[in-house]
């Protein structure tokens, strides 16, 4: 894999993780620090911790290390070092208070995101058809099942459940009237 590819995954995992404003420079040539530099902006203590194990954990599993790491123990900022590119994981205030995309406004931005298969939306349309076809014959089946006459028996067994209990309410009225009248 190429430097870019792992400097764009990187970002895709930062991505995943739900960090903001995402950005990959490419300094290629133009710097002697790094020839990429990832900028990804967190809410949150946590968030960053997330953001940067996610990058840090997914990178292992390629067989690509952190050379270093700064920051730690930082509320605000980590970078972390992998020889070919820097990750910067930041707070919106740490950002604007370093302005790192102007410093490095020289880089030319990457785009890091995967394109769209166009195989796989032309899926989808035909699942999409599919499951409308679906739903219409069940609409259907259940506007047949609604016309039969099954609905006037219930009413029917409804009445007549009724009746019965009205003549046994009757009846225990009559006994209790007679032993109270005795």
């Amino acid at each position: 894999m190429q430097n870019k590819e792992i400097a764009c995954l990187a970002a895709r995992y930062a991505d995943d993780k739900k960090a903001e404003n995402i950005k990959v420079l490419d300094l290629n040539g133009l710097s002697s620090l790094c020839d990429y530099i990832v900028l990804a902006t967190v809410t949150s203590k946590p968030h960053m911790e997330a953001v940067e194990d996610e990058i840090s954990t997914q990178l292992k599993k390629i067989g690509v290390y952190k050379i270093n790491r700064d920051g730690g123990e930082s509320m605000i900022w980590r970078v972390s070092d992998y020889g070919s590119f820097l990750v910067h994981i930041m707070t919106q205030e740490a950002r604007d208070f370093y302005a790192l995309d102007k410093i490095f406004s020289f880089g030319t931005p990457v785009e890091y995101k995967k394109p769209k298969a166009a195989k796989k939306t032309a899926a989808k349309k035909t699942t999409a058809k599919k499951t409308a076809v679906k739903k219409t014959t069940t609409k259907k089946t259940a506007a047949k099942k609604a016309a039969k006459p099954a609905a006037k028996k219930t009413a029917a067994k409804k009445t007549t459940a009724k009746k019965p209990t009205a003549k046994k309410t009757a009846k225990t009225t009559k006994k209790s009237a007679k032993k109270v009248s005795k």
